[in-house]
């Protein structure tokens, strides 16, 4: 999606506050995946990236709990994870991964939002070929990794790049991070490969990531932004990937 959508999202994620927002959207990626894979960790790779990026948002442990325990009511069976594809100003192309309990009205909603800012659904699988789906790890710089012998030994894991990567903070200054691309297929095998040589994962995800990146100008830029804000605004939206550079 871009470094200038990264600073975006971090942003917004403090303005939406612990309670308000991001933890329903955290907590409900937790249950659908303690329903699908059981509700220990330790056996089910979903559902321990799912702790995994709630605990990186400051979720509270009785809120994760709580999501588990979800799993296993009668409301989980309901949820749904569904991807729609959407073309949106400038040539921009979208994936809004949703998750829902209300199909029906998670698309209009969707639909009424592209339409009032430029944007329009398009058929599914129409964007097979502009995106490719990646394995995506995060964790801190650590002058005691060497990350040259690292990229080396997590080739045979699946790895495919690894690249280091500064975010802006409050405080003005720059936090070094290192960022692992992988296969699709090998998210849970490089994810456990990079715990066993212990280093601390601060995010995990499967990413859709644009085989053509789109250069836009500010203004244009500023002009998308927007429409993606009113976007994951929606409560079943969970994350909107675009092909923008």
């Amino acid at each position: 999606m871009g470094r200038a959508f990264e600073y975006r999202k971090a942003a917004k994620l403090k303005r939406w506050g612990a309670m308000s927002r991001i933890f329903p959207k955290l907590g409900r990626m937790i249950t659908i995946a303690a329903k699908e894979g059981g509700p220990d960790p330790e056996m089910n790779p979903k559902l321990r990236t799912a702790i995994l990026n709630a605990k990186a948002q400051n979720m509270p442990k009785d809120n994760i709990e709580a999501a588990i325990k979800r799993a296993q009511g009668k409301d989980a069976a309901d949820i749904k994870e569904i991807a729609y594809e959407a073309k949106g100003p400038h040539g921009t192309l979208m994936y809004i991964e949703t998750a829902t309990d209300n199909p029906t009205r998670t698309v209009a909603n969707i639909r009424a939002v592209l339409v009032r800012n430029g944007g329009e659904l398009l058929t599914s699988g129409s964007l097979d070929f502009m995106f490719e789906r990646k394995s995506v790890f995060e964790f801190d710089k650590d002058d005691a990794i060497d990350l040259e012998e690292l990229e080396l030994e997590l080739i045979d894991y699946g790895l495919e790049e690894l690249e280091e990567d500064k975010i802006p903070q409050e405080n003005g200054e720059d936090k070094a991070i290192v960022r692992v691309y992988g296969e699709y297929a090998s998210f849970g095998e490089l994810g456990k490969a990079l715990e066993e040589k212990g280093i601390e994962i601060k995010k995990a995800s499967l990413q859709r990531v644009p085989t053509v990146p789109l250069e836009l100008s500010d203004e244009q830029m500023d002009e998308v932004s927007v429409l993606i804000d009113k976007l994951e605004d929606d409560e079943d939206v969970q994350v909107v990937y675009t092909n923008l550079a």
